[in-house]
């Protein structure tokens, strides 16, 4: 990505292994996600560009000296985070805030979205997946490198349980997820706020019990209403942008949750008097995606959940471009590619 919407496929050096806990990946899936559309719109120009991608499922091709648990020919899960697996953080279950790798600290790894790559960390990050590279699960074995942790994320970190009511703003792949994860962890009444009704009959099918359109006031009011009156117990912000966040603090009921797992496109959010006198918890975070597999994995492979099917247009590698632009044009819900 050299600009705002200026993505183009170019060629770029073979990927090579540099330090002895490295792979290198042959990408059998990748895809373009929702947050990739932020620097879409907002990233500074540059001549060299920014290589781009987190998501895919790849074929390990090479390994350093001292990687241990893949082989070359494996088909492994690429989690969007780097990870050591041995540091304190990790064993926490919290990869994103590994001291060696997570988001802090830079890898030189190159975006997902490439025939090729180097994957860092290959023994705390990979995740190996007893599949063909052709097997029909693909899109949904791609889902747990991002969208699908990270929806759980949410439903975890918002206390998703029996009895509770929630709410998920935002109807891309994140929050139709959401909504999966909270039916999975046993939410009765799931309010999904979105207007696209590709997405909504989609997120109905994942157990959304009820669907507002409406924003602002006017959709707190109905999800107030659809509560009797109270709110909800978990709501949470599958979007990044203020106004679905101030949303969610109106829609939240007194003792409830927010949870954001849309990336914040905003500086500063204020917590306001709702939170401090409704002794609302505000939680949430980049999802540790690593730490989700185990649980998320087996329904995935026999089929009881189908998160793959938030991918609704698969394009080849070179038609990247197109991807970008037709999800921020809301013309697919989400993009596979494939070299």
């Amino acid at each position: 990505m050299y600009g705002p919407g200026d993505v183009r496929v170019v060629d770029a050096p073979e990927p090579r292994i540099e330090q002895p806990t490295d792979a290198v990946l042959r990408t059998v899936v990748a895809c373009v996600c929702g947050s990739d559309l932020h620097p879409y719109h907002s990233i500074e120009p540059s001549e060299a560009g920014r290589s781009m991608g987190h998501e895919m499922i790849g074929v390990v091709e090479e390994i350093g000296a001292d990687v241990r648990t893949v082989t070359p020919g494996d088909v492994v899960i690429v989690p969007f985070v780097f990870s050591c697996g041995e540091c304190e953080f990790c064993r926490a279950g919290l990869q994103t805030s590994c001291r060696f790798a997570g988001l802090s600290v830079p890898t030189g790894a190159g975006g997902a979205q490439a025939e090729r790559r180097r994957a860092p960390f290959a023994d705390g990050t990979l995740y190996r997946v007893d599949v063909a590279e052709d097997d029909e699960r693909m899109p949904g074995l791609l889902t747990l490198s991002d969208v699908y942790g990270t929806g759980w994320h949410a439903a975890v970190t918002g206390g998703v349980a029996p009895g509770k009511d929630v709410v998920v703003i935002g109807d891309g792949a994140v929050g139709l997820l959401a909504v999966l994860s909270a039916r999975q962890l046993g939410a009765e009444r799931i309010i999904l706020m979105g207007r696209h009704e590709a997405r909504t009959d989609l997120g109905r099918r994942y157990g959304a019990t009820d669907v507002v359109a409406a924003r602002g006031e006017e959709g707190v009011a109905a999800v107030r209403e659809l509560t009797g009156g109270f709110g909800a117990h978990v709501v949470i912000d599958a979007v990044g942008h203020l106004p679905a966040y101030e949303q969610a603090l109106g829609a939240v009921r007194a003792g409830g949750t927010v949870t954001r797992v849309g990336v914040p496109q905003y500086a500063d959010a204020p917590l306001q008097r709702v939170q401090f006198t409704g002794n609302v918890t505000v939680t949430g975070g980049v999802a540790p995606v690593r730490a989700y597999i185990d649980d998320l994995l087996p329904g995935v492979l026999d089929g009881t959940v189908d998160p793959g099917a938030v991918f609704d247009r698969e394009l080849s590698l070179g038609e990247a471009a197109d991807g970008y632009r037709l999800m921020d044009d809301r013309a697919a819900l989400k993009v596979m590619l494939r070299p």
